[in-house]
């Protein structure tokens, strides 16, 4: 289990975040900060693995807590959440060791993806007795998102359309499932269905057949590919 230390000046905002991480598989809440100081008092106690830090705090950034938690070279990591979009904030973060640097907003499926990455990497990294080239360069990557989800169109959720192909493959065997069967089976629009669906087709991951009735309109069928 990887504990998360959820830190931001918010409190709703906070019990958000600290929400989205607890229903995260294989991570918990170990606890909730506001501010700078008892934050660095929780890691400092021990029992964080990973810390949510929020860049705007009362008094002191993230960014600076990240230095001071390098400083006393504790074992933790950080993921920042910030609104903060300038090149040089990321550049200074990557300098202070942060691991992810998500923008706000963001939603739920984005911050899933990157504990998920996080955890793939720390097993990784735990597991192994020694790496090969690859294994460091992923791990040296920051732990980013598999290379499925960075090649997703903008506004697409590797889980989701991890969803409706599994869907597709299990429910579809020796037939073809058009978009609304698929929305019926994964709980998301029919829209969101055929735009998943056309993308995975496009990329290979399904087969895409059109069948013709008597309207002249063809209807598009998917199947394993």
């Amino acid at each position: 289990m990887i504990d998360v230390l959820v830190v931001d000046d918010d409190f709703y905002v906070a019990r958000i975040n600290a929400h989205y991480v607890s229903e995260t598989p294989g991570f918990r809440v170990a606890g909730i900060a506001h501010s700078a100081a008892p934050a660095l008092a929780a890691v400092e106690r021990g029992g964080i693995d990973l810390v949510l830090l929020d860049q705007h705090l009362p008094n002191e950034s993230g960014l600076s807590v990240t230095r001071r938690l390098r400083a006393l070279d504790l074992d933790v990591d950080v993921l920042m959440v910030t609104a903060d979009r300038r090149p040089e904030s990321v550049r200074a973060a990557r300098r202070a060791g942060v691991l992810h640097y998500l923008v706000k907003p963001f939603t739920p499926e984005s911050l899933r993806e990157r504990l998920e990455s996080y955890a793939r990497t720390r097993a990784a990294l735990t597991d192994a007795t020694e790496m090969d080239q690859d294994a460091v360069d992923r791990t040296l990557g920051g732990g980013s998102p598999p290379d499925a989800a960075r090649d997703l169109p903008k506004g697409f959720s590797e889980r989701t359309a991890d969803l409706v192909s599994r869907m597709v493959e299990e429910h579809g065997a020796g037939r073809e499932l058009a978009a609304q069967e698929v929305s019926e089976l994964t709980g998301i629009s029919r829209s969101t269905a055929q735009r998943y669906l056309k993308h995975l087709a496009d990329s290979g991951r399904l087969r895409l057949t059109l069948r013709y009735g008597t309207s002249g309109r063809p209807e598009h069928l998917y199947s394993r590919a």
